[in-house]
């Protein structure tokens, strides 16, 4: 279950400084003014950070989709709320957890799926690290062709002839 952690060099990648409004449109500055790197930004600790891939939609209405992107980190102690990886009949499972000691509960958004109990009883579940982000990809679609402004555009923009 634990691989060598793999220590990423620094990866700069543009940032501008200006924020984005989710509100109201608000000016923007048309430059880049710094860099940001990723690893920094995301991985916290490298020694003890693993990425894994969301198989499922338990977590849906969290903002957790299937094909997300999850950066957990094993140092960090769970509490109330935390989404969590747990270890649960040999395979990683994700769940929110909920309740207070000694009652502890492993939940998943889908109330079809049965929460665990997270007292002591079971030896084969236990919280593996917690999610500090989630990646999610607002364009990706599989099985459907591009749609909207940028993809018309691009279907009727005149072609050039061959010279």
């Amino acid at each position: 279950m634990s691989a060598a952690p793999v220590l990423l060099p620094p990866v700069l990648l543009p940032l501008a400084l200006e924020t984005v409004a989710a509100g109201f449109p608000s000016p923007a500055a048309d430059y880049v003014e710094a860099t940001i790197d990723l690893n920094v930004e995301l991985v916290p600790h490298p020694s003890s950070t693993f990425f894994l891939r969301v198989q499922g939609d338990a977590m849906a209405a969290s903002g957790i989709a299937d094909g997300d992107l999850l950066v957990v980190d094993r140092s960090v102690a769970p509490r109330r709320g935390s989404t969590v990886v747990v270890v649960h009949g040999g395979q990683l499972l994700l769940r929110r957890l909920e309740g207070c000691s000694p009652r502890w509960r492993l939940v998943a958004d889908d109330p079809q799926v049965v929460p665990l109990p997270l007292d002591g009883g079971d030896p084969h579940l236990l919280i593996w690290g917690v999610v500090i982000h989630a990646v999610h990809h607002l364009t990706r679609s599989p099985g459907c062709a591009a749609t909207g402004p940028a993809a018309a555009s691009a279907r009727t923009r005149p072609r050039r002839s061959a010279a």
